[in-house]
């Protein structure tokens, strides 16, 4: 507990990964919930070759322009019920209501990753990481591959969620 209070004072993100496990973050990041265990699925990143001021996507945030918010309470229930494909039909990230219009390979990244398999596919945070859930590792991979060989990522990575 005293390291998650020390940690955010590093950063926002610091106190969930000291935590590790399933978390609800509220605020900058220093109010966690724990929540069950998110059901397993493969997860694909990719990173575009730009960089994001995290700074200039809140400045530009107009919040009252926001028309898709996630479904926090339906993707808890969805985790509750182990049910990956509610999980991921239930995101969003309003940030890329700012960042997408400024970098629209994102978008692009997002798009490649449903057309190959992807139950969904959302920018990480303010950007420009982007994620795809995939409900099997094969088209996870030819997702992977895809996107190396497109060229629009430079940084593609497979993973999978795990019980801590």
């Amino acid at each position: 507990r005293e390291l998650m209070k020390l940690g955010v004072e590093i950063g926002a993100d610091v106190p969930y990964c000291l935590m590790r496990g399933t978390a609800l973050a509220e605020g900058i990041g220093e109010k966690l919930t724990r929540l069950p265990d998110m059901p397993f699925c493969h997860i694909l990143i990719a990173k575009p070759p730009v960089n994001v001021s995290t700074k200039l996507v809140y400045e530009k945030l107009d919040n009252t322009d926001v028309k898709l918010h996630p479904d926090i309470d339906g993707i808890i229930e969805a985790i509750k019920l182990k049910d990956v494909a509610l999980v991921a039909s239930r995101m969003g990230n309003v940030l890329e209501s700012v960042t997408v219009p400024l970098y629209p390979v994102i978008d692009s990244i997002k798009k490649d990753m449903i057309e190959h398999g992807a139950i969904n596919a959302m920018m990480s945070g303010s950007g420009p990481t982007v994620f795809g859930i995939f409900p099997d590792e094969q088209s996870m991979i030819a997702c992977q591959q895809f996107l190396r060989q497109k060229g629009e990522a430079r940084q593609v990575y497979t993973t999978e969620t795990f019980t801590p």
